[in-house]
């Protein structure tokens, strides 16, 4: 039986890195494209980097990709890189559009050109959804994107529609709702307020700067999302997916939780900063996951609590081997 190739882009990222490790334990060859940069990167694929293989190329270089394909035949392509940061869309519109939108249509097109029988995972996002036209948000659910971002994703999503029905191509599309890890970037709020819960815990700070403590997020946990991605392609038809708990928290009740974990009062330390403020909110996403459960037999097993204090005890422990030189944190 032929081994299985597998094509990852953002594969430095959060999601990249758990698929990666996925991908590996089913016994996969696992392909990552990487933009090349003047710094290092490869913080969250280090402890596997031997096991990948990692080749230059950008959502950008419609060649480097048509290469790519070409040189490594792989049987699934899972698009994860993005302009992922919310906030940055407003301040880069034109090259999130670039990257997360025009970006889906050159993997796409590549595909076609190179091997149409490739399986293609699009990483779309509850962000579509923006202005919500309905609680809660399913496959269905027309979009209303709020940001930049929401805008691009759209694109993206829609795009991979539009090859699926012009082209026969098996190109799913998992639209999911905010998913979280130790791996997380220290902008993200999750990991803004885990990180600085950490640093107050530990004497290195006195207080954590938020924006709107009311908006509401469906919260779940990276490494069950990418399972979703992988059980979208090994489906006998190609399809789209809402992942997500189909529960909604504020971000007050994350710093509840967060603080509380290490046995402080989130009252004393949280400040609320005008420069976190969106220029469009998204006040409230839920999922409606009915769909993934039923068809691909996806639950997810880590709950809002145990993400957040894994989170907590993952910037602890990031924080106490800093000051040991020689330790590495994965």
């Amino acid at each position: 039986m032929t081994k299985r190739r597998a094509l990852i882009t953002g594969i430095t990222g959060q999601d990249g890195s758990y698929l990666a490790e996925f991908l590996l334990e089913k016994g996969y060859d696992v392909i990552g494209l990487v933009r090349r940069t003047s710094t290092v990167t490869f913080t969250r694929i280090h402890h596997i980097q031997d096991q990948l293989t990692l080749v230059s190329g950008d959502l950008l270089d419609q060649g480097s990709l048509i290469a790519t394909l070409r040189e490594h035949r792989p049987h699934e392509v899972y698009n994860l890189a993005a302009q992922s940061f919310v906030p940055a869309s407003w301040q880069q519109p034109v090259f999130t559009g670039e990257v997360t939108a025009l970006g889906v249509t050159r993997v796409l097109e590549a595909i076609r050109t190179v091997d149409p029988t490739i399986r293609f995972y699009q990483a779309s996002s509850s962000e579509m959804f923006g202005k919500v036209r309905e609680v809660p948000q399913r496959e269905t659910t027309p979009f209303y994107p709020r940001s930049p971002y929401g805008v691009a994703k759209v694109y993206g999503h829609w795009i991979t529609v539009n090859y699926r029905e012009s082209y026969n191509l098996f190109a799913c599309s998992g639209i999911l709702f905010n998913h979280e890890s130790p791996r997380r970037g220290l902008e993200f709020v999750t990991r803004k307020v885990t990180h600085q819960v950490a640093k107050i815990k530990l004497g290195m700070a006195d207080k954590v700067a938020l924006g709107n403590l009311d908006s509401k997020r469906d919260w779940g946990y990276a490494g069950d999302y990418v399972r979703a991605m992988w059980l979208m392609l090994q489906q006998d038809e190609p399809d789209d997916y809402v992942v997500g708990t189909g529960e909604t928290h504020a971000v007050q009740e994350l710093c509840e939780v967060a603080f509380s974990h290490v046995g402080l009062d989130w009252r004393d330390y949280v400040v609320q900063d005008p420069r976190f403020m969106r220029p469009a909110e998204v006040d409230l996403l839920v999922s409606d996951p009915g769909k993934a459960h039923a068809k691909l037999g996806w639950e997810p097993d880590v709950t809002f609590k145990g993400l957040i204090e894994m989170m907590v005890d993952a910037d602890l422990k990031l924080l106490k081997e800093e000051k040991e030189p020689g330790k590495h944190y994965v």
